[in-house]
């Protein structure tokens, strides 16, 4: 696979958001994710089973810290995408500390491709923490809740 073909599809990686790609063409194959699975110390884009070797830098991100805070049920985020805490901007918050909640309760929305995707409590408590801000980006499995 040619080069200037890899650096492209960086491009298009970094302009799109994805976190993702995976493109074959013949017997080439390249994936270039956007987030490393733990931090590296040079960002590379991987060759899939391609008879040669393609490295191109990609932007990684630091994994989110999770400080050692309260014990109890942490409720995750089952997507990447934006954060809200509300159902409209100016809108009280669907959840705050010290809450109780239901199973089926709705904690917060995730925006992913411009889908609205309601977050619900697998679990009845009291939240005890809230581990992200509205308007905030999140990973996929990322602790949004902790209910006790």
């Amino acid at each position: 696979m040619d080069i200037r073909k890899v650096k492209k599809l960086i491009e298009l990686l970094e302009d799109s958001g994805i976190a993702e790609l995976e493109i074959t063409e013949g017997d080439d194959s390249v994936r270039i994710c956007r987030y490393a699975a733990a931090p590296v110390s040079a960002p590379v884009a991987m060759p899939i089973a391609a008879p040669m070797a393609v490295q191109a830098p990609v932007v990684a991100a630091a994994e989110p810290v999770v400080e050692t805070g309260p014990s109890g049920h942490h409720i995750t985020a089952p997507m990447v995408g934006t954060f809200y805490s509300a159902p409209a901007p100016g809108a009280k918050a669907f959840v705050q500390i010290g809450n109780s909640v239901s199973e089926g309760d709705v904690l917060c929305i995730i925006e992913a491709m411009k889908m609205m995707n309601q977050i619900e409590a697998d679990v009845s408590g009291t939240i005890v923490s809230v581990l992200v801000e509205n308007g905030d980006p999140v990973e996929f499995g990322q602790p949004l809740f902790i209910i006790e």
